[in-house]
C-alpha cells in the first residue's frame, strides 16, 4: 500500500465514521421529542443500528484476522504492527468504556425517573373499578332476566306485546323481545326512537350459550376508539344483552323452546369515565413501552460509538504501524530472498529518510551480489559444458579411457573400458586396478610401465617419454586365448595418470590372416609347380622298371610309386587348400532357396541321415537370399562335415541342422538364421577364441583353413557367423539338464528381394 492510498483509506474511513455518527445523533434527537415517529421507525432504526455494528466488527474482524496471520508466518513488522494496534486500542477503549458505563447508569436511571409508580398503580386501579361495576351491571341485568324468563314459562300462552312493554317497563330496559330458537324475532316491545323498531338479531353463539347456561349476558358498544356523546341519543350507546332460555311446557309434537331478550342501556356517565380510564391506561402503557425502546436506543448508540472508537483506533494503528514498519519489513523481505539465493532486484522505499536511504544501499548491494553470481554462473555453465562435452566423447569412444587418482584409485571410467575389460560399470567406483577380478597381471603391468615412463622423464630422456606418454601392446589373459590391448598412458597434473586403450585382437587376428594368405600364396605357387613333374618320374618309373623286376623288388617298386603318388595328391589337395583361401572368387549373388540348398547338400549325407546321427529341422516359407550357391554348399559341407567329426567318437553322437526366421512386430523377417548344432566336446577356450584363424584346428590331419574359409564366404555374403558351447549357454539359463556340444550360427540379413509381411511365422 502506498503513501497516497494509505492517505484515501484514512480519508474515506474517517468520512465513513463522521457521517453515520451524525446521522445516528439527528435520529436520535428526533426520535426523543417525537414519540409517534419514532414508534413507527423503531424497527428500521435498529435494524440500521446492528447493521452499523455487524460492517465495522466485520471490518475489525478482518483486520485483526490479517494481523495473526501474518503472525503466525512470522513476517517481520507483525509483533510491532501488533503493539501499536494493542497500544491505540487501549487507549480508545479504556476511556471509551468508562464513559460508556457512566452514560449507561446516567441514562437508565433518568428514564425510569421520568416516569411514577405510584400513577401507573392508581390507573390500574381504576380501570379495574370500572370493569367491576360493567360486571356487576351485566350480572344484574342477567339476573333479571333469568327471573322474567321463568315466569313468562308458566304463563307463555299468555306473552303478548302489552306483556313483554309491562315487562320491558319493570326491568328498566330498552327493549324486550320474544325470540324463536333460530334467533327469528317473535315480538318485541321498545326500541330506540328513529332507528329500527325491531332488535339485534343475535348470533347462533349467543343462543348456544343461552341454552347451555339458561341465560347469557354480554356488555355491547363499549369501544374505546368511539367514546359515547350523553347528549346523543342517536348514537350507538354502550348496552347489556342479555337472552335467557324458555323451554316448553308442552308435550305436543310441534312445541319450541323459545328466548326471552333483554337490551338495557349503561348510563352514558359510566360509560364515559370508563373509557377514559382505559383509555389514559393504554396511553400509559405505551409510554411506558416507549421508555424501554428510548432506553435501548441511547444504550445501542452509546455501544455504537464505543465500537466506532475502537474502530478508529485500530485503523489507526494499521495506518501508522504500517506506515513505520514498511520499510522494515521491505528490508526482512529482501534479506530472506537473499538468504535463500534469490538475488532478484528488491523493492525501495520512496522516502527521503534514513528508512529509504537504507532500502536504496541494501537493493544496489543485492544487484552487484546477483552480477556476481550471474558471472559465476555463466563460468559454471561453460565448466559443465565442457565436461559435458567431453564425457560425451568418452561416451561415444570405442576406446577404454581410465583415470586414476594420485594414489591409484580409479576416478574415471567410459563405456568402452567397461566393454573391453568385462568388468561391470558398478565395480570400479573408489577401486584400484589390481583390485577388480581377472585385471592383476594388467594392473602391475601398467603401474611398470608408469614407473619407467616417470624414471625416464626424470633422467630427461627421449622417445615416448619425450612426447609425453608411453605406448605399449598388452596382452590380457593368456597369450594365444587372450585379448591384445594397444594401451598408451600418460601422466597428469597433481599425479593423476591416465591410460587409453584399444582392443585390437581383431586387428592382430586380421593381420595373421592377412600374412597367412600371403604364405598360404606363394606355398600354392612355389609347391604346385614340381608336383605333377614328380608324380610324372614316379609313374614312368615304375613304367620302365616294373617289367624287368620281379618278386621283392616289384612289389617295392609299386609300393613306393603309389606312396609317391598318393603324397603328391595330399599335396596337391593342401595346395588347392591353400589356394582357395588366399584368393577366394568374388561371390556372385543370386537368388536362392535356403532349405533347398541345405537339403541339396544333406543329399551327400544320406547314410549319416539313417543312421540317426544327422537330423534337419528348416523352417518353411522363408524368404530368398541373394547368395552365391557354390559358395554357401561349401559353408554347409564345410560345417556338417565338422560337426560329424566331432560326434565321431561319441556314443549317441546327434548332429543337427536347422533354419529359422526372426521377425519384426509386423511379421516381416528381419533374419534368417542357419544353425548346425552337436552335441560332442564342444571347443576349447583356447581354440573358441582363435577358431576362425588360419591353421587353427584339433584334427589330426587337419590343415585349420575350414573355418577361416567359412568365415570370409559368411562376410562376403553380408552375414554373421557366432561359436559357442552350449554347456556355456545352459548355465546361463539354469533351466533343464546341461548339455555339451557346440553351435555354429549363421545370420543372412541381404535378400534377393524385399520380404513381405505377410510370410507367416514359424
Amino acid at each position: 500500500m502506498s503513501r497516497r492510498s494509505l492517505r484515501w483509506t484514512l480519508l474515506i474511513a474517517l468520512l465513513a465514521v463522521g457521517g453515520t455518527v451524525l446521522v445516528l445523533a439527528f435520529l436520535l434527537s428526533i426520535a426523543t421529542n417525537n414519540r409517534v415517529l419514532y414508534e413507527r421507525n423503531y424497527g428500521w432504526l435498529l435494524w440500521v443500528n446492528i447493521g452499523v455494528a455487524a460492517a465495522l466488527g466485520l471490518v475489525i474482524l478482518v483486520a485483526l484476522t490479517h494481523l495473526a496471520r501474518r503472525m503466525r508466518h512470522g513476517k517481520f513488522g507483525s509483533k510491532l504492527l501488533f503493539k501499536l494496534a494493542a497500544i491505540f486500542a487501549f487507549v480508545g477503549v479504556l476511556p471509551g468504556a468508562l464513559i460508556y458505563g457512566v452514560s449507561y447508569q446516567f441514562v437508565s436511571r433518568s428514564i425510569e425517573s421520568w416516569f411514577d409508580v405510584e400513577v401507573e398503580g392508581a390507573l390500574e386501579s381504576g380501570l379495574n373499578l370500572g370493569r367491576t361495576t360493567l360486571q356487576l351491571l351485566v350480572n344484574d341485568v342477567a339476573t333479571k332476566t333469568r327471573l322474567a324468563a321463568e315466569n313468562a314459562t308458566e304463563n307463555s300462552d299468555r306473552l303478548k306485546l302489552l306483556t313483554l312493554e309491562r315487562l320491558r317497563e319493570q326491568l328498566s330496559a330498552q327493549s324486550v323481545a320474544l325470540l324463536s330458537p333460530t334467533g327469528q324475532v317473535i315480538v318485541s316491545a321498545g326500541g330506540v326512537v328513529g332507528a329500527a323498531m325491531l332488535p339485534d338479531r343475535p348470533t347462533a353463539t349467543m343462543m348456544r350459550q343461552a341454552r347451555n347456561l339458561r341465560v347469557f349476558a354480554q356488555l355491547e358498544g363499549l369501544d374505546a376508539d368511539t367514546p359515547p356523546d350523553p347528549l346523543d341519543k342517536s348514537a350507538s350507546q354502550a348496552r347489556v344483552r342479555a337472552i335467557a332460555w324458555m323451554p316448553s311446557n308442552s308435550f305436543s309434537l310441534g312445541s319450541e323452546d323459545r328466548y326471552l331478550q333483554v337490551t338495557q342501556l349503561v348510563p352514558p356517565e359510566l360509560a364515559a369515565n370508563a373509557l377514559r380510564v382505559q383509555t389514559a391506561y393504554s396511553e400509559y402503557q405505551q409510554r411506558a413501552l416507549g421508555r424501554g425502546g428510548l432506553r435501548k436506543m441511547y444504550i445501542g448508540t452509546l455501544t455504537l460509538t464505543l465500537i466506532l472508537g475502537v474502530f478508529s483506533a485500530l485503523l489507526m494503528a494499521a495506518g501508522l504501524g504500517h506506515q513505520l514498519g514498511r520499510p522494515l519489513v521491505m528490508l526482512a523481505e529482501g534479506v530472506r530472498q537473499v538468504a535463500s539465493g534469490d538475488l532478484s532486484p528488491t523493492e525501495v522505499f520512496a522516502s527521503r529518510d534514513e528508512l529509504g536511504g537504507l532500502t536504496r544501499s541494501f537493493a544496489v548491494m543485492t544487484q552487484q551480489l546477483a552480477d556476481a553470481r550471474g558471472l559465476v554462473q555463466r563460468s559454471l555453465a561453460e565448466v559443465e559444458s565442457a565436461k559435458t562435452h567431453l564425457q560425451t566423447i568418452l561416451d561415444n569412444l570405442t576406446s577404454g579411457v581410465i583415470v586414476f587418482d594420485a594414489d591409484g584409485t580409479i576416478n574415471t571410467v567410459n563405456p568402452g573400458a567397461a566393454r573391453i575389460l568385462c568388468v561391470a560399470p558398478s565395480a570400479w567406483a573408489g577401486q584400484t586396478l589390481d583390485q577388480l577380478p581377472g585385471l592383476e597381471a594388467f594392473a602391475r603391468t601398467v603401474a611398470q610401465h608408469f614407473s619407467t615412463h616417470a624414471a625416464d622423464l626424470d633422467a630427461g630422456e627421449h622417445g615416448d617419454a619425450g612426447r609425453g606418454h608411453w605406448q605399449e601392446a598388452l596382452a590380457l589373459g593368456h597369450a594365444e586365448s587372450g585379448q591384445t590391448l594397444l594401451v598408451r598412458g600418460a601422466l597428469l597434473p597433481e599425479g593423476a595418470r591416465l591410460i587409453v586403450f584399444d582392443d585390437i585382437t581383431d586387428v592382430v587376428s586380421a593381420q595373421r590372416s592377412v600374412a597367412w594368405a600371403e604364405v598360404a600364396r606363394r606355398l600354392a605357387h612355389e609347391i604346385k609347380n614340381p608336383l605333377t613333374p614328380i608324380q610324372l618320374s614316379a609313374e614312368r618309373l615304375q613304367h620302365k622298371l616294373e617289367a624287368k623286376l620281379t618278386g621283392t623288388d616289384q612289389q617295392m617298386l609299386v609300393r613306393s610309386v603309389g606312396t609317391i603318388v598318393a603324397q603328391v595328391q595330399s599335396m596337391k589337395t593342401l595346395v588347392n587348400e591353400f589356394r582357395d583361401y588366399a584368393r577366394l572368387p568374388a561371390a556372385q549373388l543370386l537368388p536362392i532357396d535356403l532349405n533347398e540348398l541345405v537339403t541339396e547338400v544333406l543329399g551327400l549325407y544320406a547314410v549319416q541321415q539313417e543312421s540317426g546321427r544327422l537330423h534337419a529341422q528348416l523352417a518353411p516359407d522363408l524368404p530368398a537370399l541373394a547368395g552365391d550357391a557354390s559358395q554357401l554348399r561349401q559353408v554347409i559341407h564345410n560345417l556338417v562335415q565338422n560337426a560329424l567329426d566331432a560326434v565321431d567318437d561319441q556314443p549317441g553322437g546327434q548332429v543337427t541342422i536347422s533354419t529359422e526366421a526372426a521377425r519384426l512386430d509386423d511379421g516381416s523377417a528381419r533374419a534368417i538364421r542357419l544353425k548346425v548344432v552337436d552335441n560332442g566336446p564342444g571347443f576349447s577356450e583356447k581354440i573358441l577364441k582363435r577358431a576362425f584363424e588360419p591353421y587353427v584346428t584339433t584334427k589330426a590331419r587337419g590343415t585349420g583353413l575350414g573355418l577361416a574359409v567359412v568365415k570370409k564366404i559368411v562376410e562376403e555374403h553380408g552375414a554373421k557367423i557366432r561359436l559357442n558351447n552350449l554347456s556355456d549357454e545352459t548355465q546361463e539359463a539354469a533351466h533343464g539338464p546341461t548339455r555339451t556340444g557346440a553351435q555354429v550360427s549363421i545370420s543372412f540379413s541381404r535378400w534377393a528381394r524385399p520380404p513381405s509381411a505377410d510370410v507367416s511365422a514359424s
